[in-house]
């Protein structure tokens, strides 16, 4: 993947994902009110008006990636990614972080959980579907570990806030989970192997692949951000880049 330099930011690269899925954060008034219009944040946005943006921070040491957005409706990730990439920006890091904040902009635009009907963490192991050009994004840049935001609804799966692992094949997932659950205080969930209950998740494809992946969820009413909670989902992703050493 080329990746270009942004002028305007001294430590920021970007390149698009794909072009598919392309939309207007600011028409989902719940995600853009509660928005600080930073010039980064402006230009994020901007950038999903054409496509899925992936970031690009820093140039030493470990690849991680950070992913939220898969479904468009579950936005304290997705506004804890911006607040983490501003946090970033101006910090020198010992290793190298790729931020994919809007992993759907047209979902996030419509507060839908859905792209064009499909549930982008149940189709990453088809080939070529928006969520497996993830899986080859990370695949391509040599993604050491994968960290991917959600929210969870109650009365919805897993309905608390939370961490998912898997042990098999990729065991450094518990690993990483645990982390994540005993400094953040949220519960930990391990299955023996990844994919067994369902096919499709992106954490659960890159664990398949050998790369240790985790999936964190926050407790928030879909479509809405509650309160406390972009800075509990901020505080997973710093905890799991903790963990990665940064």
């Amino acid at each position: 993947m080329d990746f270009d330099k942004v002028d305007a930011f001294d430590n920021l690269e970007m390149t698009y994902i794909s072009f598919r899925s392309r939309g207007y954060i600011s028409r989902n008034k719940h995600i853009f009110n509660k928005m600080e219009l930073t010039p980064l944040n402006k230009f994020v946005l901007e950038s999903c008006v054409y496509g899925v943006p992936i970031f690009k921070i820093g140039n030493s040491g470990d690849n991680i990636l950070i992913l939220s957005g898969v479904h468009g409706n579950e936005l304290p990730p997705q506004l804890a990614s911006l607040n983490l990439l501003n946090d970033l920006i101006n910090k020198k890091l010992n290793n190298t972080i790729y931020l994919i904040p809007f992993a759907s902009p047209k979902s996030t635009m419509n507060n839908e959980r859905t792209f064009n009907s499909s549930d982008l963490n149940r189709s990453a192991h088809i080939k070529n579907s928006l969520s497996n050009l993830f899986i080859q994004a990370i695949d391509e840049l040599k993604i050491k570990i994968v960290g991917d935001f959600h929210s969870t609804a109650y009365n919805s799966n897993p309905g608390k806030e939370s961490v998912f692992s898997s042990q098999n094949p990729a065991s450094e997932s518990v690993l990483i989970a645990k982390y994540i659950a005993d400094n953040v205080g949220s519960e930990l969930i391990t299955y023996e192997f990844a994919g067994s209950s369902y096919k499709g998740a992106i954490e659960d494809v890159c664990n398949l692949k050998g790369i240790p992946a985790v999936t964190c969820e926050v407790l928030c009413p879909f479509a809405s951000i509650g309160e406390g909670t972009v800075e509990k989902s901020l505080e997973q992703m710093k905890c799991f880049l903790h963990y990665s050493g940064f």
